[in-house]
């Protein structure tokens, strides 16, 4: 998700028009066509970088500066359209709703769920290590609050890292709902039948989470390192997520409403991180454009830490739908977060965090 540092130097050969070889040094490093600087290693495609000396290391996680980064996805130079809206328009959460969210953990009842459980933490581990990110198990458990393992150098976190580790996530959190809605439409069209309006629910999903993603991007960019871990990483899990949700969607469901657990633990932590003072440079940062019209973002709410708030407040609504959904009958049971009730004052799922469960809803609440 950031830049790499590039070495240049030009070296200049003794000759007798010292002058003309002067002028075009200088027209080379304004971006001129010389032959010395075509030569040179190529940049990153995705942005531009002003070539200076320099006796850094070179770094594929690196924070890309401001000054050096080009818009990585501009809008589309259309003559006749402004803005294209959200194929999803996103429900408004409220600020009491967000700060009500919590960690929690659905414990295993049976070996479905062991399995997805066991996958999760094999996940987990290897994105850990491919993030570089550490956590104090005390925090996780809920026995100790996030502040006190601030001063512990250990599982220090830097804006530099957590960037890193949104990214990564991000990237691979899309394709699950996407793969699921996928086979569903396909079992749908094959059969002849009604999917019961779980495909919609799915595939929002997925349009969330690469909302996140986009909004991540829009702060820092990736090396070529992490673009490399992120190809290798979604290949991997979208084959597996595919045959998988052939053989036990139920299972799925699961391993992904686990997943959910772990985001909104990460999340829960960034945001621990910033009211301690610990990222100082996300403590009045503004978010991104894209992210304050895709959450409606109110006026006076628009920092860096509200961002995670609504971020941390999506992965929670992902945990209780993919818990819910890994609870019913798969191929009769209705969607219940799009589905209108007969007591309509009796809690029930709702696309909105209003009536959230934690743990999923049971299939005996609902139907």
């Amino acid at each position: 998700m950031y830049s790499t540092t590039t070495k240049t130097s030009t070296s200049l050969l003794a000759s007798r028009h010292a002058t003309t070889q002067l002028s075009r040094l200088a027209c080379s490093r304004m971006g001129g066509g010389s032959a010395s600087l075509r030569t040179a290693p190529a940049l990153t495609a995705s942005f531009t970088l002003i070539s200076r000396p320099t006796t850094q290391p070179r770094r594929q996680f690196s924070s890309t500066p401001r000054t050096s980064l080009k818009e990585f996805f501009p809008p589309p130079d259309s003559p006749h359209i402004r803005k294209t809206e959200a194929a999803w328009p996103h429900p408004l959460y409220t600020e009491q709703q967000m700060n009500d969210i919590i960690v929690a953990h659905r414990e295993t009842k049976n070996w479905s769920d062991w399995v997805a459980l066991s996958m999760v933490r094999i996940l987990r581990w290897g994105t850990d290590v491919a993030t570089g990110y550490r956590h104090d198990k005390e925090v996780a458990k809920g026995e100790k609050h996030a502040d006190n393992a601030v001063n512990n150098k250990r599982f220090a976190m830097t804006e530099r890292k957590w960037l890193v580790r949104f990214v990564f996530l991000e990237s691979v959190a899309g394709v699950p709902g996407m793969v699921g809605g996928m086979l569903r439409h396909l079992h749908s069209l094959r059969r002849m039948k009604r999917d019961n309006g779980w495909i919609e629910t799915l595939l929002e999903e997925a349009y969330n989470e690469r909302m996140h993603l986009l909004t991540f991007l829009k702060m820092a960019e990736p090396g070529w390192f992490m673009r490399l871990m992120i190809l290798g990483a979604q290949g991997v899990f979208f084959n597996g997520m595919f045959l998988s949700y052939l053989v036990s969607p139920r299972t799925c469901h699961r391993f992904v409403g686990y997943l959910e657990e772990e985001a909104v633990l990460t999340y829960t932590r960034a945001i621990a991180d910033i009211d301690a003072g610990k990222l100082p440079a996300w403590k009045q940062l503004e978010a991104p454009e894209i992210a304050i019209r895709y959450w409606n973002m109110p006026e006076g709410h628009r920092t860096m830490r509200d961002l995670l708030m609504y971020v941390r407040a999506d992965e929670a609504k992902h945990r209780e739908v993919n818990h819910t959904l890994g609870n019913l009958a798969q191929k009769v049971d209705p969607n219940p977060f799009v589905s209108q009730y007969k007591d309509e004052a009796t809690p029930h799922p709702s696309k909105g965090i209003e009536n959230i469960k934690p743990t999923g809803w049971e299939r005996n609440e609902i139907n």
